[in-house]
């Protein structure tokens, strides 16, 4: 393989063909969950300031987005990007987001735009024909039954399950196509539910499948590393404690750990996939590749927070800052993009290249300890020769044991 860095050049195709925007409407919230990413365990975000972002904030980076998208031609035809309301609690600032929702439905630009939300459903009974009529895509967070949402408390203490599962419920009832369709579920695991128990409620009470997040592990403040490990659970753990583990990884798929490894195993050494035509008759000792499992900025999503900081995603530390919304516009500079991408890959390049899974990278540069500092940081993703050796024995054993899976994913997943 022969390494190669990132040029202004692909950021710009990035934003041309920008497939997700994620406003962080408001850091303000009506719940205080115990394990919250912007809680008291965890640092590396701007201060809770209960803010909420402006409409001339949006439009302003609409107006810088907008230039590109009519003077440049997208990859495809009519191109698609999701507009995502985060928080916080986004439904705090409905009055953004309605603004936001017709603001685009009135212009007219060769583009499609999909509305999406990540909510808590506190406030959701007194929007729901809004979201419906706007064929809004939810992803509401619920950790299981009342006990599971425990850590999920209103400001006053109080276990917000009562209220979250009536308006879901209000909602199943009124839209029932539209809940089939639009509304998926996010649940955090930890000491007070399971998978099995989280799988178990949702199929029941709303027949879907949900996401199962474990809490995040970096960022973590060393005092409250005791709490943190308290609370945290492992989900391959809590999977295989499950009574029905079989029967739950079945309906999990990609969602259980282990098949999603092997979908990444059979995805680039399997010798049985290729990405392109041209993959079917290059050597891919030839291939040219960006050493690391980060996306380029842009490549997913654009996040930008409250206070007006662009990033990559909304996982990534906010000192990671790309660029940012101003009263004089947007600031963004793709040349330094750029080359702070290139510092960080340059500090980890020798461990990439010398990497046994360089081919199937999952660890994010931003997550390195150390990696924007002046020292040599270490990869914790890094595998040498009996570390692959043991991930590739993993793999094959977990696939020897589970033979249906290879077809399954090569036509469900690969083909698709």
């Amino acid at each position: 393989m022969i390494f190669q860095k990132i040029n202004p050049t692909e950021i710009f195709e990035n934003l041309l063909n920008l497939k997700q925007i994620t406003f962080e409407v408001t850091d303000a919230c009506n719940l205080k969950c115990n394990y919250c990413g912007y809680g008291d365990m965890y640092f590396g975000y701007d201060k809770r300031e209960s803010k909420y972002m402006p409409f001339h904030q949006v439009r302003l980076l609409f107006d810088y987005l907008f230039v590109i998208w009519e003077k440049d031609r997208p990859a495809s035809e009519i191109p698609m990007t999701y507009i995502s309301f985060y928080g916080g609690e986004p439904l705090l600032n409905m009055n953004l987001i309605m603004a936001v929702v017709q603001y685009l439905d009135h212009r007219h630009i060769n583009r499609n735009f999909v509305f999406s939300m990540t909510t808590n459903a506190v406030l959701l009974d007194r929007y729901i024909d809004y979201l419906v009529a706007h064929d809004f895509h939810l992803l509401i967070s619920l950790d299981g039954d009342k006990a599971a949402q425990s850590y999920r408390s209103d400001i006053s203490g109080r276990n917000s399950f009562d209220k979250v599962y009536k308006n879901v419920k209000i909602l199943q009832n009124l839209y029932p196509a539209f809940f089939m369709n639009n509304v998926n579920f996010n649940s955090v695991l930890h000491n007070r539910n399971s998978v099995e128990g989280i799988m178990t409620f949702m199929k029941k009470e709303f027949n879907k499948r949900p996401s199962i997040s474990e809490l995040n592990t970096s960022g973590i403040k060393p005092d409250k590393l005791e709490k943190f490990e308290k609370t945290f659970r492992n989900k391959m753990e809590s999977l295989m404690l499950s009574g029905n583990c079989k029967k739950i990884s079945e309906e999990l798929f990609l969602s259980d750990p282990r098949t999603h490894e092997l979908l990444l195993f059979l995805f680039q050494y399997s010798g049985n996939y290729f990405k392109d035509y041209n993959s079917l008759f290059i050597d891919e000792e030839n291939f040219t590749v960006t050493p690391t499992g980060t996306c380029t900025p842009f490549g997913k999503k654009m996040f930008v927070t409250v206070n007006g900081k662009i990033l990559q995603c909304e996982k990534i530390d906010h000192s990671f800052a790309l660029g940012s919304i101003s009263e004089e516009g947007v600031l963004l500079d793709l040349n330094s993009v750029t080359e702070n991408y290139n510092y960080y890959l340059e500090k980890m390049e020798v461990q990439c290249k010398s990497c046994k899974r360089k081919k199937s990278c999952i660890q994010c540069l931003y997550f390195i300890p150390g990696i924007a500092k002046k020292e040599n940081p270490v990869c914790p993703g890094y595998m040498g020769d009996a570390a692959f050796k043991y991930y590739a024995a993993s793999c094959m054993d977990y696939l020897k044991n589970h033979p249906h899976l290879y077809a399954k994913i090569m036509n469900e997943v690969i083909m698709e």
